[in-house]
């Protein structure tokens, strides 16, 4: 069987999409695999075609070997037959193969249009879109988008077929060849009242669907506190109502879906009887011969092949335009943070870290502290500092604002680490080196003083396979404290120029947490660090605490000269009553 070459998978850019509607992105996709879907439209057509005209070659072997009586007539049609059925199973199975090749063309090129979008937009997305409904387009709505690709090099074919069908039978019989010419297109279209409720079921059973996935995501990320307040049993209620309205939705899906399907059977059995009827009688008449009347009977009922893959195609597009909706609504979601026009290149060297409407200042090399009244406080600053909200024209860089630079030179230069840590399936030490992946492999002492440093070695220790440990989901199998860790480490091992972390010992006990303000420092040398946090261990460690009250910075100094001198620092730090 000949190998057909394929293209690799992800694409190195999957483009920007159409996203006007539906209809324009299905026609964008296709645009970009047009050589893949022509090539697929001429195997299509030849499969097809080769089962048309295996009919007529029974039948003229009817006519000129067993009517005529001739063994050399019959033996060289039959060798006909013969040569269509192999050229049938050559262009099946290379048709087959590129239809599969398309369906995935289309379908991974929407995965990496959403899995790009999410990356870019961030948090945006889930802000509109429930995570489970992003979950489901990327795995069921984009095998959907993809599916509608599949059936094209067949839909090409049915209609190539179709005519060259039309073509023989009016050649032999006006009659008939009208009657077939006219009537698969007139019997086809009388499905169409049924595309409208189909449509509609299927989106309402979609929405159900994301839904219910949505709902499950949000119950297992949340398990442990509802066995805690004893919430189970009413989460599995409120789960039990959502799939029973799946699957009512889903049975109303299938009253239009079946009278589609039914259509394949009963509107092609009118055909063959309205075309047997009449041919038959024209063989009475002797108007037509008996290989004639077979061929004719056969067309009859070969012509069920194209009208149904009329409807299948019907079906898959609909699917797909489907799907492609709920594609557009993610891809249609604007960042919160946009790229600028123009951008500079990222300096080599960064002197100063300013935010005027704050008043935060950060020299090169400091290791500051950043105490508010309020954790939430805290990380409204460092999603500042860090570019994640539009209004940071007061952030600059050596007087340059921040908002001058590219987001992938922001984000690479300047790390947040939030105070709810991260992980992601995988191998830890790809986990831990996510920024540099190309030294993985080598780079293991970098790796085990980035977790000396977060204190979390004796993670690494009781792991069997050590640094290629799998991480499951969420990295479950480990507990707060040592997600926290872990994710302190990878923070560090991305040797940021400016890194912020936003309480990053909160989960951890004293003793530990005393040994990572100790190490800290020495970890981020010759680096900028801002640390929001009011544990005193970190702060005595701290070369500058700032203390911001109400959005701006009140104070600054060390520990110790603030807690003699501040008593709203006093106060945030120590718990100390305001005098």
């Amino acid at each position: 069987m000949p190998h057909l070459p394929f293209q690799e998978l992800p694409v190195a850019d999957p483009g920007t999409a159409d996203l006007r509607s539906p209809a324009r992105y299905l026609t964008w996709v296709a645009r970009h695999q047009l050589g893949q879907l022509v090539v697929a439209a001429i195997f299509g057509s030849g499969w097809m075609l080769c089962q048309a005209l295996l009919w007529a070659a029974v039948g003229a072997a009817i006519d000129h070997g067993i009517v005529n009586h001739s063994v050399r007539g019959l033996f060289t049609w039959v060798g006909v037959v013969m040569a269509l059925g192999a050229l049938q199973a050559i262009f099946g199975a290379l048709r087959h193969q590129m239809a599969v090749t398309n369906w995935m063309l289309a379908a991974y090129r929407t995965i990496q249009l959403v899995g790009r979008h999410v990356s870019q937009t961030g948090t945006s997305v889930t802000d509109v879109v429930p995570a489970g409904d992003v979950v489901n387009t990327v795995a069921a709505d984009a095998m959907r988008v993809g599916g509608a690709f599949d059936v094209v090099a067949r839909f090409v074919g049915a209609i190539v077929a179709w005519v060259v069908v039309a073509v023989i039978l009016l050649s032999t019989s006006v009659e008939l060849g009208l009657i077939v010419l006219i009537g698969v297109p007139v019997l086809a279209s009388l499905t169409t009242p049924l595309m409208r409720p189909l449509h509609a079921t299927q989106a309402a059973q979609r929405e159900a669907a994301g839904r219910l996935a949505a709902l499950a995501s949000d119950t297992v990320a949340g398990l442990r506190i509802l066995r805690g307040v004893g919430g189970e049993a009413v989460f599995y209620a409120n789960y039990q109502r959502q799939s029973d309205l799946v699957r009512q939705r889903g049975n109303r899906v299938a009253t239009p879906q079946a009278a589609l399907e039914s259509g394949q059977v009963l509107l092609p059995a009118i055909l063959t009887a309205i075309v047997t009827l009449l041919g038959a009688h024209d063989v009475m008449a002797g108007t037509l011969q008996a290989g004639q009347l077979v061929a004719f009977f056969g067309y009859a009922t070969f012509l069920t092949t194209p009208l149904r893959t009329a409807i299948e195609f019907v079906i898959a597009m609909t699917r797909a335009h489907i799907g492609a909706g709920r594609v557009l609504k993610i891809l249609r979601i604007t960042a919160r943070v946009a790229e600028p026009s123009a951008s500079q290149p990222w300096p080599d060297v960064i002197n100063v870290y300013g935010d005027a409407r704050t008043g935060i200042r950060l020299e090169r090399g400091v290791f500051a502290a950043l105490v508010t009244q309020t954790p939430s406080e805290a990380m409204q600053i460092a999603d500042r500092l860090g570019r994640f909200v539009p209004e940071v024209d007061d952030v600059t860089i050596d007087g340059v604002p921040l908002t001058s630079f590219s987001l992938s030179d922001t984000r690479r230069h300047i790390v947040v680490d939030d105070i709810e840590p991260r992980l992601f399936s995988g191998e830890l030490r790809a986990e831990l080196a996510l920024h540099d992946e190309s030294q993985v492999d080598d780079d293991d002492d970098r790796i085990l003083n980035a977790l000396s440093a977060a204190s979390a070695l004796d993670i690494l220790d009781a792991l069997d396979e050590g640094l290629a440990t799998s991480v499951d989901e969420r990295g479950r199998r480990f507990s707060g404290g040592q997600r926290q860790r872990l994710s302190l480490a990878r923070a560090i091992l991305c040797d940021a120029q400016l890194l912020i972390l936003v309480e990053p010992t909160s989960a951890v006990d004293t003793h530990t947490e005393g040994r990572i303000a100790a190490r800290l420092r020495g970890a981020r040398r010759d680096r900028t660090t801002l640390v929001a946090t009011t544990s005193p261990l970190i702060l005595h460690h701290a070369d500058e605490v700032i203390l911001v009250v109400d959005g701006h910075v009140v104070d600054v100094g060390t520990h110790r000269s603030l807690l003699a001198k501040s008593p709203q620092y006093r106060h945030i730090v120590m718990r100390d009553d305001l005098a």
